[in-house]
């Protein structure tokens, strides 16, 4: 008689917090991301590669996305059914959608302006959509793998982009 062991899924796990628009505030949302990710025992390999994201997209907001007297917002998403990770920060500076071909414009003896690029280069796929009425959201998805799992990911990553550009 073959008896399979019934596999319960596990539940999807959610964080949320509004952060200062500020330096500090996006190390804070570092802080708290790594934290989160080890409660939820978050492989290392993936865990790293997130917190990366977490904080280019959080220096992003603060810098670039501050509106004086708001603040930014990050969310984590763990979502076992679908195997992502999924990082979102809204800020509430409208303007332009960010877009990664523009940070290969920034001259290689500039000390910042390659954010994008590194998420790109660690995000399976990240895009941005409005955060109405004037805000944004900029997202990654990582996918969860296991610590013997961290085989080289794909070359091009998928860049999404909703709204106007």
């Amino acid at each position: 008689m073959n008896v399979s062991t019934p596999h319960i899924p596990t539940a999807a796990r959610t964080f949320a917090q509004q952060l200062s628009s500020t330096r500090r505030g996006a190390r804070l949302a570092r802080l708290l991301a790594a934290a989160e990710f080890r409660v939820w025992e978050v492989s290392p390999y993936v865990a790293e590669r997130a917190e990366h994201i977490v904080a280019e997209l959080a220096t992003n907001a603060a810098l670039h996305g501050r509106v004086r007297g708001r603040d930014f917002r990050l969310e984590l998403r763990s979502e076992p059914a679908s195997g992502l990770l999924r990082i979102e920060v809204t800020d509430a500076g409208g303007g332009h959608l960010p877009f990664p071909l523009a940070d290969f414009t920034t001259p290689p003896e500039a000390e910042s302006g390659r954010g994008l690029l590194l998420v790109t280069a660690l995000a399976d796929r990240w895009g941005t959509q409005p955060y109405p009425p004037s805000g944004k959201t900029v997202w990654a998805d990582v996918s969860h793998r296991s610590a013997c799992d961290a085989s080289p990911r794909p070359a091009e990553p998928h860049v999404v982009r909703s709204g106007p550009r």
